[in-house]
């Protein structure tokens, strides 16, 4: 068994075949968590799990990109996914009632994300605040529910850090998505948080000393479908894609697929208390 612990099935690449591809999953002992990045997508997560007697888990939450309308990237990368940002305001009754779902078990997915930034540098610093104050205003969304955080991290991790030292006895979750290096990440080992690895170890040699180094009572495996699709694999990413994830990390730290299979997903379960 194994659990990918950051999917989104919920998402509009699976609007024609998401049960298909959840039947899937199952079918091989996959379980996953669809997690969600704004109201709309964190809704349709928690009618999903609905759905299912097990093995199908909703996150909550609004993404730091849906923070702000037409966001760009800083740099161009013809192999970044393309967005098209719309400004949503946090509303924290709203996204409370829906974590009540007893399939939710997160919030997330939450965070900082300084890649995307608005169209002029006037904005920049309140969309930067805004993404602060918005993280803080989840954090006591998960702490009043006794829920654990998703957290987004990108081209932020000092923020990221200080967020976590200062609230060092009230946050626990997962650094999903992880790519700091080594020096960065032992600075979060002495968390509560884990470290959320997908196919994006195929293509950043600093993951295998992070990976080498880290506990593996540390580790929890993900996906983030319909994104980052390992090497293995053709288009559209899907849950259960991430044997290749776990594979690679065996491989990584010279251990067997069953074992990262097992402590991973003991790991998710202590962690979302699944």
């Amino acid at each position: 068994m194994i659990i990918d612990t950051h999917a989104h099935v919920n998402f509009n690449a699976f609007k024609d075949d998401a049960d298909e591809v959840i039947r899937r999953a199952l079918n091989e002992k996959i379980w996953l968590i669809n997690v969600g990045s704004q109201y709309s997508t964190s809704k349709r997560a928690v009618e999903m799990a609905a759905k299912y007697s097990e093995g199908v888990y909703a996150a909550v939450g609004l993404h730091p990109i849906h923070l702000e309308t037409g966001l760009v990237k800083i740099k161009e990368d013809p192999q970044e996914v393309q967005f098209q940002t719309k400004e949503e305001t946090f509303d924290y009754e709203k996204y409370k009632e829906l974590a009540k779902s007893k399939k939710v078990v997160a919030i997330g997915e939450v965070g900082f994300d300084y890649y995307w930034k608005p169209k002029t540098q006037k904005k920049l610093a309140d969309f930067q605040q805004k993404q602060r104050d918005i993280f803080h205003s989840q954090l006591e969304l998960a702490q009043e529910l006794d829920l654990p955080l998703i957290i987004h991290c990108r081209m932020a991790h000092d923020q990221l850090l200080e967020a976590i030292c200062s609230h060092r006895d009230k946050l626990r979750g997962v650094l999903h998505c992880h790519t700091a290096n080594w020096e960065k990440t032992k600075e979060c080992l002495d968390t509560e948080f884990y470290f959320g690895f997908n196919g994006l170890i195929f293509k950043m040699p600093s993951s295998e000393e992070v990976i080498k180094n880290l506990p593996l009572e540390k580790i929890l495996v993900e996906t983030d479908a319909p994104y980052l699709t390992p090497p293995q694999e053709e288009g559209r990413n899907e849950p259960i894609y991430i044997k290749h994830v776990v594979s690679r990390i065996a491989q990584i730290k010279g251990l067997s697929y069953e074992k990262v299979a097992e402590a991973t997903t003991q790991n998710a379960k202590n962690l979302f208390k699944i």
